[in-house]
């Protein structure tokens, strides 16, 4: 997952294997606790944290074989790299696809598209809401940086009249005669 993109909160600072490694270990994990759950639980919440650690697996599988950065040409297109990626995602794929039916028959037709659902509606959300942050950042910046302008602009203007007022008062002072 990147940042800049899965959904937007998380960031992995990993190489591409050893995320994707991680995220495999994470599908399983996460179908293992579900598969667990699924029959003892009363309601879909109590398993919401298996199923998230589902997908975030399931993405940093796919990250891991989008993301070649720091990879050698021989590492990103060796029969061993490529073979490892597409395994990997289709065993994910086919661990979310049980656990879409196991969450189904437990809990009903359509369940699993709801959680979804739900799930793409709260990143859009969070999404904006950074972006919303980012730009209010932005603005209350600007007007600090406009604010120092007009204060720098104000404080110029009044040195120039004290020192006008001063030439002046000098001036005059020298032309009666008393300086």
């Amino acid at each position: 997952m990147a940042v800049s993109d899965i959904e937007e909160g998380y960031a992995f600072l990993v190489e591409p294997i050893s995320t994707a490694l991680a995220g495999i270990a994470l599908v399983k994990a996460s179908v293992d606790g579900i598969k667990s759950a699924l029959g003892t639980a009363k309601d879909i919440s109590a398993i919401a944290g298996d199923i998230d650690a589902l997908l975030n697996g399931q993405q940093q599988v796919q990250a891991a074989s989008n993301k070649k950065g720091g990879m050698g040409i021989a590492d990103q297109f060796g029969v061993e790299s490529v073979a490892k990626e597409i395994i990997d995602a289709r065993l994910a794929a086919e661990q979310v696809a049980e656990v879409r039916r196991l969450t189904d028959h437990r809990f009903g037709a359509g369940t699993w598209q709801s959680i979804l659902d739900e799930r793409a509606k709260r990143i859009r959300e969070a999404r904006e809401a950074h972006a919303k942050a980012r730009r209010e950042a932005a603005l209350s910046q600007q007007e600090m940086i406009d604010n120092m302008k007009i204060g720098l602009a104000v404080l110029a203007l009044a040195c120039v009249v004290i020192g006008l007022f001063i030439t002046v008062m000098v001036s005059t002072a020298k032309a009666i005669g008393i300086g």
